[in-house]
Parts: structure tokens; sequence; C-alpha cells
């Protein structure tokens, strides 16, 4: 079956969207396909397959699915590239997108430069009761808390974005406590599935640079090491907020550039901006299993 795609990426957070207002997607596997689809070898390789679907409660739905294959609830980045590609696609005009996630209803707002766009997204409000992010334990959060990970106490801070977040504070990514330069994702993979979180979690080792940079190094649940998180980088200012480590406002910082995240008092919203770019399109033979 030939199947149409657009990949799009945001600071090197790339996903694969299919459109299904041009095709039928009926009776398609699509935990199969995003399996297959985004495959860095033998697939079109991405850190998700999005489908662009019409919406129950707002105009458009996005249903999100990870490389491994399993439905995610929600992708900062994935929305603004979604917001980007109905814009660039003609399906909607609007300045304002409304998009619903399986979790929550996002606001995008489209910026138009000389040259280019940029997307600002509403995340909504941050999740901290540790029940609904969810995350097992006794007290009603979880901040600063020390768990066991291969032998050693590490602290976390727990948040939702829509989707559960840890956020691991750290001084130096490539010697981190001492370890080697590439053991933090061996780190995130087991904090990730660590029993604590039923549902797992996506993990960010933070380092703050100063009350308004942070610099970030992403796990994702079901994805493994990615260059970017729009999600990741709203939860990581929650959580420096909450340990008072800068203020609501900050440039995260990642491998490919930043994203602009601020936390407003008023609302308890947060807000991301920063830019996105479609890389291009395709024609992919799915083959059924």
């Amino acid at each position: 079956m030939k199947i149409k795609f657009t990949k799009l990426q945001a600071l090197g957070n790339d996903y694969i969207y299919i459109d299904s207002f041009k095709q039928n997607l009926s009776g398609l596997n699509l935990r199969d396909l995003a399996k297959k689809i985004t495959h860095r070898h033998f697939g079109v390789g991405g850190d998700g397959l999005i489908i662009i679907r019409k919406g129950r409660k707002a105009p458009f739905r996005m249903e999100f699915y990870n490389p491994d294959g399993t439905p995610a609830q929600m992708c900062g980045n994935g929305v603004r590239c979604f917001a980007r590609y109905l814009c660039e696609h003609g399906l909607c005009r609007k300045r304002r997108i409304e998009i619903e996630t399986k979790d929550r209803i996002i606001e995008a707002e489209i910026f138009r430069g000389k040259e280019d766009l940029s997307i600002k997204i509403n995340m909504g409000e941050p999740i901290l009761e540790r029940k609904k992010i969810p995350v097992k334990g006794k007290s009603k959060f979880c901040v600063n808390e020390e768990i066991k990970i291969d032998g050693r106490d590490i602290k976390i801070t727990c948040v939702s974005m829509g989707n559960p977040h840890t956020l691991i504070f750290v001084d130096n990514f490539s010697e981190w406590i001492h370890l080697g330069k590439d053991d933090w994702q061996k780190i995130g993979s087991l904090v990730e599935k660590h029993p604590i979180f039923p549902e797992r979690t996506n993990v960010e080792f933070v380092r703050v640079l100063n009350r308004k940079k942070i610099q970030l190094r992403v796990w994702e649940r079901g994805a493994g090491e990615t260059m970017a998180s729009g999600t990741g980088a709203s939860a990581a200012l929650v959580a420096c907020v909450l340990n008072e480590k800068t203020d609501r406002e900050v440039l995260a910082y990642f491998q490919a550039g930043c994203l602009k995240v601020s936390w407003d008092e008023k609302s308890n919203h947060i807000y991301v901006i920063g830019p996105t770019e479609e890389v291009f399109s395709g024609v992919y033979e799915y083959r059924k299993q």
C-alpha cells in the first residue's frame, strides 16, 4: 500500500505526518506502520508517527505513535510541527489553531516573519499531583525525591504536561556522577522503566546555566534519545521553579537550538515558542505483516 507522508522537524525532533483528509487510512495497523516507517535504517526515520485527523472537540486532532508502536498522549514539538503543516498545506488559514490531543486541547499561534514562521503553543497547566502523572508513592507531589537506579541514589522531580516527565538535575552531562560520557542514556532507560512509573516516563537531564537559561538532554518514553522535546522543556521549567533554580521564563537549549518557555503565574499555563521546518514529502510503500 502506498502512503503519502510529510516529514517535519523542530530542533531535530523529527516526525512523520500522514494526512487523513487526503487519503483513506481505514484498516491500517497504525502501530505496525509506526514501527516500520519511523525506523532509521529501514524506513523514513523519525521520532514518531503523527496522523492528522478531524477533531471531535476541536477542528483538528493529532494522533501520535512512538517508534515502538505505542500510542502517546502528547508531544509539544509534534504539535508545533502539526500547526505548521495545517498552515502550509491549506487546511487552516487562521492565525490561531485549536488542536486536539489525547489529553487536552492545545492552542497554537502562528507568527510570520520575513523569511519564515514560528509557532507558539499554549501547553495548558502542568499536572503536579503524583497520582495523576502517575507516580507511585505516599506524598501528594514528587519534588526532589530519591530513587535508586543502578545502585545509586538519584533525586527526581516529576511533572505531567499531558504525558509524564521525570527531571534530573545535573552539573555536567559528560561526567555526571563520574560516569562515562554515554551513561546518561543508560540511566534514562532505567528511569523510564522504573517500577514507580506505572505508565513509564519521559526523562530529562537538566543543567541550569543561570536563572534564565537551561540545557537539556532528552530520553523519551518509547523512543529513546531524541534531540529535543517541547513537553520536556515545559516540564523542566516547572521543575526548576519548584526547586527554586530559575525564573518563570527561560531559554531551554538543546543540541540544535533553543525554545523559549514561560510559566504564567496568573493563568498557570505554560507557553512554548520556537522554530519548525518541513523537511521533505514522499510516498512510503507499506507492507502488512
